[in-house]
């Protein structure tokens, strides 16, 4: 009976067999693989050398990566909060079953299909000087334009403003998935009490959703993280690496100076940062489970 029941047990391990490959493949092994090309000094032509911890002490003392790292850093503060609040609120506004609110439903979640080339493109036409169309409104009104992909201060700015854009539809799906589950007769006893709708909002609804709150906040904290394409098309990191975020560093260091341990080294550090948003979601998680029990 019991050699019967772990022949049952094996025989059903193969049905997770060809996703345990496909994670071995596509993430353990780069993994480990890049933790050990952190560790030596090595290039895409050679063999390499083992230097230890010698490459992340140059990455952390690299002025360019400091600089690149306070970007991304800032790029988040902004963002994540902007899209936590703007999902919320289109969220609230469209919590409703009728024909234009399913029409602004998939309006606003139709920029999020689209790919980062035609995003970036798409917001290069607005912030673009000369011809651009925030240039074109500021000349009919006598404003001097402002040129936003080449100024230090507004070129970061201008990528998050592409990017809010295009992420918000995510945010606002998982707020509105999470404000269908909210029973209805908890606004029926905040109606009976007289609730005010503020009141309803800040003890009933955001109660209710808060751990969507912070799952959303911790996803957008790790695709924020990932920044790259947007900045590249943009602006190109510019001006004077004012909107180069980690990613874009690390692409530089290994793919355009070829120093591929320090450019591993560097992205393990990003590693590190996302891999503390993720424990933070989940001890969260799982602190607010234990309390309802």
């Amino acid at each position: 009976m019991a050699e019967s029941y772990r022949r049952s047990q094996w025989s059903n391990g193969l049905f997770v067999l060809p996703y345990l490959c496909f994670f071995v493949v596509l993430l353990v092994f780069p993994l480990i693989w890049g933790i050990w090309l952190s560790l030596h000094k090595v290039d895409l032509f050679g063999p390499g050398r083992f230097v230890g911890l010698g490459n992340y002490a140059r990455v952390l003392a690299d002025p360019v990566f400091l600089q690149a790292l306070r970007n991304s850093v800032i790029f988040v503060l902004v963002s994540v909060p902007s899209l936590v609040v703007l999902g919320l609120f289109l969220a609230l506004a469209l919590n409703k079953t009728t024909r234009t609110t399913s029409f602004l439903r998939g309006l606003f979640f139709s920029s999020s299909v689209l790919s980062v080339t035609i995003v970036t493109l798409i917001w290069r036409f607005v912030f673009i000087p000369g011809d651009g169309l925030l240039a074109v409104f500021s000349e009919q009104f006598g404003i001097e334009p402002v040129n936003f992909l080449s100024t230090s201060g507004w070129s970061l700015f201008s990528v998050g403003v592409a990017t809010v854009w295009w992420c918000l539809g995510l945010p606002m799906m998982l707020f509105l998935a999470a404000l269908q589950q909210i029973p209805n007769d908890l606004y029926e006893a905040a109606a009976l009490d007289n609730a005010s709708p503020w009141r309803v909002l800040v003890r009933v609804t955001l109660p209710s959703i808060a751990r969507t709150i912070m799952l959303v906040t911790i996803i957008q904290i790790v695709m924020q993280f990932q920044l790259f394409g947007q900045a590249q098309i943009m602006t190109n990191g510019g001006p004077n690496g004012t909107s180069r975020p980690l990613v874009m560093y690390i692409y530089e260091v290994g793919f355009v100076r070829w120093d591929v341990g320090k450019a591993a080294a560097a992205s393990e550090f990003l590693f590190l940062i996302i891999l503390v948003a993720a424990m933070a979601q989940y001890v969260v998680s799982t602190r607010k489970s234990e309390a309802s029990e």
